[in-house]
């Protein structure tokens, strides 16, 4: 690092506001303060809770939000300077931004001459002026704030006597911070060294970064401003925003910390609960974790090829850059056909049984045959686990499956019906049920349940939660393998379990034996209240 990184960073999250912006996230308010507590809880010094006047969501979330007690966060609201042509005095947009109770306000204006000239339509001297009467407006009504200058480096490159005039207006009235915006993404890092050096030198108050990722450099081009001398780094958890996103805070956090020695960057020990951050805003989202998001995604530390998995199990820094548990992950090994004896042996240490050494060939030569069948166990290792233990020798002992059927009739003017019989063996008794479903997997699961549920009343705790299938050969049309995942919860854990097959009922039947065969193998340690 270079020597005018400042002592400490302050991290500004604006996943309440910029985030929303991505085109399939719709935060409730109720989303919103659930994700508020979280951050808070993890010790970001500013959230940005959204725009107040902006929508009524954003304007209830602020009346609610402002009675809400925070440990380490200051909640901000966010707003434009006023209108070319207007006074200060009068602009709704910040008598909105008062009207927010909240004791900072991050305040944008324009700072690329091309928006002043074509989209606000008047000229340099009044974009500066709005800038400047809009600071000075907040902070004779008792504000902080924080000065967001939109499109700084494209303007920078356009015209930088304009842009530095925008910068300088805003802290001559009294801006806190100077935070510096890449709102098209497009910068890289070299040009944002160079140019936030520039303002570093000329500028008194701290400055701020503000980057979005269109180039693919948000991280990098925030971690750089830093090298460069800002002090306030703002991005969004999972980096999400509008068209490629912002600033993924999480890595951002985590290589401050980890890798930069800014160990203040966050209270002790919340660093080891960004994994569990960046999962926990995914969820209330209602979006996929990113599996191969740096640091906290489920793949950032997982080992499929043979050679980094026998590698890790000697020295895990040979291919980890970080201790997964020092962000709160995990180390994964995943058994593919690339794994070898190491990578079988800590797979089966993970599950809780050690595997023989003759079993550790015949799961290897297994694993290879299945996954050039298309099968995959990257998410499904409730499947690879049930695989391990029966390649050394292990047989279920709670049901045999005799045989099953399922059949769809539609009729006229009626939603098809699909129904299904099993015949199946337990503890020496045969069972016949059948049972219909909303559709053939449905049909499946209901009369396995029936047959099984009598004598094995942990499957009244499973529930089937999601059915995904993915065709493996488009080219052969109908005739294609297809892949199909299972996804089962007990209310205590999740697992995953996988088919594969040319006909879709046999892929799923396989995947459903084998999730009730793992949710029998590891039920719930107490029953649910």
């Amino acid at each position: 690092m270079s020597d005018a990184r400042p002592v400490t960073v302050e991290l500004y999250d604006t996943t309440l506001r910029d985030g929303a912006q991505q085109a399939d996230l719709s935060y409730t308010v109720e989303d919103r303060l659930r994700i508020l507590h979280r951050l808070d809880q993890v010790g970001f010094p500013y959230i940005e809770g959204g725009w107040p006047g902006a929508n009524p969501r954003d304007t209830e979330f602020f009346r609610l939000a402002t009675k809400e007690t925070l440990d380490h966060a200051q909640l901000t609201a966010f707003g434009m300077t006023r209108r070319a042509g207007e006074r200060a005095e009068d602009s709704g947009v910040l008598r909105d931004l008062l009207d927010a109770g909240t004791e900072v306000v991050c305040l944008v204006g324009k700072a690329w001459d091309l928006h002043v000239t074509e989209a606000l339509r008047t000229d340099l001297d009044e974009g500066v002026a709005m800038v400047r009467d809009s600071v000075a407006f907040l902070r004779a009504q008792g504000r902080r704030v924080f000065f967001d200058a939109e499109h700084f480096f494209d303007g920078y490159q356009s015209d930088p006597m304009f842009a530095m005039a925008v910068v300088a207006a805003a802290e001559e009235a009294g801006a806190e911070r100077l935070v510096l915006c890449d709102t098209n993404g497009g910068m890289l890092p070299f040009d944002v060294a160079r140019i936030v050096k520039v303002v570093r030198n000329q500028a008194s108050a701290p400055l701020g970064i503000h980057v979005h990722n269109d180039a693919g450099c948000a991280v990098a081009n925030s971690l750089v401003a830093v090298d460069a001398g800002v002090l306030q780094v703002q991005g969004t958890v999972n980096g999400y925003g509008e068209r490629t996103g912002n600033a993924d805070i999480v890595p951002i956090a985590a290589n401050l910390a980890l890798k930069l020695g800014v160990t203040d960057v966050l209270p002790e020990g919340s660093v080891a609960h960004l994994t569990e951050l960046a999962h926990y805003v995914a969820e209330v989202a209602n979006l996929s974790p990113e599996a191969r998001q740096p640091y906290a995604g489920r793949y950032a530390f997982t080992h499929k090829a043979g050679l980094h998995t026998s590698g890790v199990a000697r020295v895990s820094r040979a291919y980890e850059h970080v201790e997964p548990d020092a962000v709160g992950n995990r180390r994964n090994i995943v058994a593919s056909d690339y794994s070898g004896g190491a990578s079988i042996r800590m797979k089966a240490d993970e599950f809780g049984f050690t595997i023989t050494d003759n079993a550790v060939a015949a799961a290897v030569q297994g694993l290879k045959d299945r996954e050039s069948r298309g099968y995959t166990y990257d998410l499904a290792e409730a499947s690879l686990e049930v695989l391990l233990r029966r390649a050394d020798g292990w047989v279920q002992p709670w049901f045999t499956i005799e045989s099953y059927r399922v059949h769809v009739e539609e009729r006229s003017g009626e939603d098809p019906l699909a129904e299904a019989t099993v015949k199946v063996i337990t503890g020496g008794t045969r069972h016949i049920e059948s049972a219909e479903g909303q559709g053939p997997v449905g049909a499946l699961d209901n009369a396995l349940r029936k047959a099984l549920s009598n004598d094995y009343p942990a499957l009244d705790d499973m529930e089937l939660e999601d059915f995904r299938v993915r065709v493996l050969d488009r080219s052969v049309g109908t005739g294609a393998t297809v892949r199909v995942l299972i996804d089962l919860s007990n209310g205590e854990r999740e697992w995953t379990t996988v088919g594969v097959s040319e006909n879709i009922i046999e892929a799923s039947w396989e995947a459903l034996v084998d999730g009730y065969t793992y949710g029998l193998l590891h039920p719930r340690s107490a029953p649910e209240v």
